[in-house]
């Protein structure tokens, strides 16, 4: 089954939300990631060459050190053109995930491209096509059906913004298995089409810094076993986040020492940012469904990738996520 035939196509109300509308807003979740950013950047290029005006919002920030290149891409969605505007979503469930913006767009008409599970806040004007697919690891492959839906080959521009949308959600492909050859099908075609695997590779995971590898040691030095070795559970203070800020941060890296060690299953890396609430980011190997303990706490995510945030300081947030855990490792 090729990359065609494995994921849905757009539905045709998408396709004709697009084709009837002449101004966009294409936005996405607040702190963006390279999956976020690629797929609204292909998607602008893509409604450009239909003749479409076309531009990406978001509330950012753009801290990661692989999305810092295309922070000028963007404008506050204040600065667009709204006047007959259709604004789509991508890569998140519903207005709620797109920070200040869902205020802001609340009655213009709406849709939203996104390859996770549940819509969690359906647009409510009467236009409001949905193009949801959870079997996609990523929300690039949905916006390469798009494009193609709409009668346009992929460019070298486009298939570049895709590859690494693609490669940064999977992990440069670490994060597929036996039943992913379509991924692999999509990101050939996108390699014919331009797109270069080596210069992806070093945006993604080259130009690090010294603090970034200092911060990394820090975390991994408080790591504690949880489950009988099952769990890994580390943290960032407070005083770590106003030294070395988000920009810092290798989460992916991190992610990757922790999941490697003998017989763990799944990891927590809890992240104070401010004084009465803390990030968490959640990421498990195969079994444990991370994405349900985070929808206990208004977070989301995929099976084995997710995050929330919860109000409190580190120690009260670490006992609370371990009692969520608990049925996971416990039978």
């Amino acid at each position: 089954m090729d990359f065609n035939t494995k994921f849905l196509d757009p539905p045709g109300e998408l396709v004709r939300f697009i084709e009837t509308g002449s101004r966009f807003i294409i936005t996405g979740h607040k702190d963006p990631d390279g999956d976020c950013v690629g797929s609204q950047l292909a998607l602008r290029s893509a409604l450009i060459r239909l003749g479409k005006e076309a531009v990406v919002c978001s509330v950012g920030p753009f801290d990661r050190t692989e999305i810092k290149s295309y922070t000028d891409h963007f404008i506050k969605f204040s600065e667009a053109q709204t006047k007959d505007a259709r604004v789509i979503i991508i890569d998140c469930t519903g207005r709620d995930r797109t920070g200040d913006i869902q205020e802001l767009i609340e009655g213009f008409p709406c849709a939203i491209v996104d390859h996770h599970a549940v819509v969690t806040h359906p647009p409510s004007t009467e236009q409001a096509p949905v193009y949801v697919d959870s079997n996609a690891p990523a929300c690039t492959l949905l916006i390469h059906k798009l494009i193609i839906a709409l009668g346009l080959e992929i460019t070298k521009e486009e298939a570049d913004f895709l590859f690494f949308g693609l490669c940064t959600d999977t992990g440069f492909f670490r994060f597929l298995n036996e039943t992913n050859a379509a991924v692999f099908d999509n990101a050939a075609t996108l390699v014919r089409c331009g797109a270069n695997p080596k210069k992806t590779f070093n945006m993604i995971n080259g130009s690090k810094s010294l603090n970034s590898r200092l911060l990394i040691g820090n975390i991994l030095s408080r790591t504690e076993s949880h489950f009988e070795g099952r769990l890994l559970l580390t943290y960032e203070t407070l005083e770590e986040y106003k030294k070395y800020g988000f920009e810092h941060r290798d989460s992916d890296s991190l992610y990757q020492l922790l999941l490697s060690v003998d017989g763990v299953e799944a990891s927590v890396i809890i992240r104070q940012e401010c004084v009465d609430s803390c990030t968490v980011s959640l990421r498990s190997v195969d079994k444990i469904n991370v994405a349900k303990i985070a929808a206990a706490f208004a977070g989301g995510g995929h099976k084995n990738a997710a995050g929330m945030t919860v109000k409190g300081d580190i120690s009260y947030v670490k006992q609370t996520v371990l009692k969520s855990f608990h049925d996971s490792f416990i039978h």
